[in-house]
């Protein structure tokens, strides 16, 4: 697979603003191979900063671990940066886009354009599974035992997915899994003011 290139993200949230980012993990892919990893902390803008009792039991990060972490306007350039202009792919990514736009929004910083493609789909049209939540769908990826809820370990799934996924479709890119998938690589675009 050597044009299977792109960045696995997955976001974990303070509580339900699309704006209250307080990790991410991101998992870059190369050829079909994980070439690098990053995650970190990130405290959520003021106004979007409460930790709610039931995602800090989802995800087990409470809000003394991001006092001293950097917020959304220092850390989004780094995102973008390790993303290096890649398809971006997330399990529902629809949530992990929102983020994106959330958090931009909220400190007022442009939102990105950015091309993802949402491995949740792709599952779905590549196994048959009782459910496709990322634990099952990763575990017929063969990617098991994995920290769920751990942006890291999420997005490492994730890439774990899409791989398995183009080897299954006889896919070298993530255009072509798409294709082959019945799937769209969709776009994340800046908002039109109104």
């Amino acid at each position: 697979m050597p044009g299977l290139d792109f960045t696995a993200i997955d976001f974990e949230t303070a509580n339900s603003s699309s704006a209250s980012a307080c990790s991410v993990g991101l998992v870059k892919v190369r050829g079909g191979a994980v070439v690098d990893s990053a995650y970190w902390l990130i405290k959520p803008p003021l106004g979007h900063d409460e930790f709610l009792p039931w995602n800090i039991r989802i995800h087990g990060i409470h809000p003394e671990q991001v006092a001293d972490a950097s917020g959304w306007v220092e850390q989004f350039p780094d995102l973008i940066a390790f993303g290096d202009g890649d398809t971006l792919v997330a399990h529902n990514a629809g949530f992990d886009m929102g983020v994106i736009r959330g958090g931009c929004v909220a400190t007022g910083i442009p939102v990105p354009e950015i091309d993802y493609l949402c491995s949740l789909q792709v599952a779905r049209r590549t196994y048959h599974l009782d459910s496709y939540r990322l634990p099952v769908a990763a575990m017929a990826a063969g990617f098991e035992d994995f920290d769920h809820h751990n942006a890291l370990a999420d997005a490492e799934a994730c890439a774990a997915i899409i791989v398995h996924a183009a080897t299954r479709h006889g896919a070298d890119t993530i255009g072509e899994l798409a294709k082959a998938a019945g799937v769209k690589v969709n776009a994340l675009r800046p908002a039109i003011a109104a």
